[in-house]
């Protein structure tokens, strides 16, 4: 059975993907076609195509590899200028690459076509066919966030223990992997003071607490103090002393949530820890709270985003060395779907936890792919973004200073920068595959 579910998982986070890609082909072929461009296909996937059927002028199908999706639109690549198809008549690879690229622009290019070319558009209708892809992801992840939020609620800590540490191990060892209690690691003075899993903390230092985060309030400042702690154990009540270690723990926002730095790694501070664990319990938050998720969920993965070599590099690490892999770092579709399967098939989740852990993580991936894809490089949206604006800089300041139409943004030119992103985007893909099969992100 828990193979059953494990495959189901991996299903239908497949499926949740493969949606998403579409909803994101989608955002752009509806502005185009709105605009007038004729769009030769909408696929979702590449490679061999599976299936397709043409309604119109477009082609729309499913190809074999389902890890991205394109539409076709004629007209990307503007015809090369009168005045400099003699300088750049085949003479050099970089020339070759363009010139290819126009003729193959030019063969889809039918009678009647003229005006509806993508590279004549005015810049901001090429801006908006451009966004309507990440937008769409963005629109797709607030509505899982607004889902998770009001409908299956977030995780909130109470008081009640749920688990009680036998030592004290700083954060920074814990993340190297260490998962079991050495001779030289102290004894967790909650164990010490005899507390258990199911007591909840009614006071802490002579004062009532009815939060988690009061709760810890009281103890992170009180590092060496011997405290009193009150507790209710099966209806009746205990009182005990223990002594908070001072030792390094994650630094965590108002949900929980790890705090990183700009680099992407996980903040440490040392503080007052007694080795407890709390019971969470769902509780539902207002659609006021959604922006704000959206945006914490934003900010994090930009930051991941922005130094993504370094964090692929980690990844490359852990996957051919013994070096534990980062919880919080980029994985494949393969982790997501290995991920989605583990929880589906975990015995001790409850089916309700599960389609939101489900919702969660296909939230998670459309914020993902909304931020990656507005980074301002070919063959991204953000680099055609970027392109449209670079012309529109370019004509406003010849409209100024007189000159001569500069023309259309050529993105031609910038094939051979085009090709390098490619190859490194599916080296990068390759390792995070390989990586989520030989060293897996561990979730139990």
């Amino acid at each position: 059975m828990g193979v059953v579910l494990f495959l189901v998982g991996v299903l239908l986070a497949a499926v949740a993907i493969a949606v998403s890609i579409a909803l994101h082909e989608l955002g752009h072929l509806v502005p185009a076609k709105l605009f007038g461009v004729r769009v030769t296909q909408y696929m979702v996937g590449f490679g061999r195509t599976v299936f397709s059927r043409r309604r119109g002028e477009t082609e729309y199908g499913l190809k074999a590899v389902p890890l991205g999706g394109y539409i076709s639109m004629v007209g990307m690549y503007p015809p090369a200028r009168a005045g400099s198809t003699a300088r750049t008549a085949g003479t050099g690879v970089l020339q070759q690459l363009a010139a290819e690229a126009r003729s193959a622009s030019a063969v889809q290019l039918a009678p009647g076509d003229e005006d509806r070319v993508f590279y004549r558009l005015p810049v901001w209708k090429r801006i908006v066919i451009m966004l309507g892809g990440p937008v769409m992801n963005l629109l797709l992840g607030s509505v899982c966030l607004a889902v998770l939020l009001t409908g299956f609620g977030t995780a909130t800590p109470t008081t009640t223990v749920a688990w009680v540490s036998e030592c004290v191990v700083p954060a920074e060892r814990q993340a190297a992997g260490q998962t079991e209690c050495r001779a030289e690691d102290p004894e967790a003075p909650a164990n010490a003071a005899g507390l258990r899993p199911g007591d909840v903390v009614t006071a802490v230092a002579g004062a009532p607490v009815a939060t988690w985060e009061e709760l810890t309030a009281r103890i992170r400042d009180r590092a060496g103090e011997r405290i009193p702690v009150v507790v209710e154990r099966d209806g009746a009540e205990v009182r005990t002393v223990l002594t908070p270690i001072l030792t390094s723990r994650p630094v965590v926002d108002d949900t929980g949530a790890a705090v990183t730095g700009p680099d992407g790694a996980p903040r440490y501070e040392e503080v007052g820890f007694i080795g407890i664990s709390p019971t969470a319990v769902p509780v539902r938050q207002p659609l006021t709270a959604v922006p704000g998720a959206v945006l914490d969920g934003l900010e994090q993965i930009a930051g991941v985003v922005l130094h993504l070599p370094q964090r692929v590099y980690e990844v490359g690490q852990a996957a051919f060395s013994d070096a534990p892999r980062d919880p919080d770092g980029p994985i494949s579709v393969v982790g997501i779907g290995r991920i989605s399967g583990e929880i589906a098939a975990h015995e001790e989740i409850e089916l309700r936890d599960k389609a939101a852990s489900l919702v969660g993580l296909i939230g998670s991936v459309n914020l993902a792919l909304f931020v990656f894809n507005l980074l301002p490089l070919l063959p991204l949206d953000g680099g055609h973004v970027a392109g449209a604006l670079w012309e529109g800089l370019r004509r406003g300041v010849a409209r100024l200073l007189g000159r001569a139409d500069p023309g259309p943004f050529d993105p031609a030119r910038l094939l051979p920068l085009t090709y390098a992103v490619a190859v490194l985007m599916i080296g990068m893909s390759v390792l995070l595959v390989y990586a989520d099969i030989v060293k897996p992100v561990q979730l139990f």
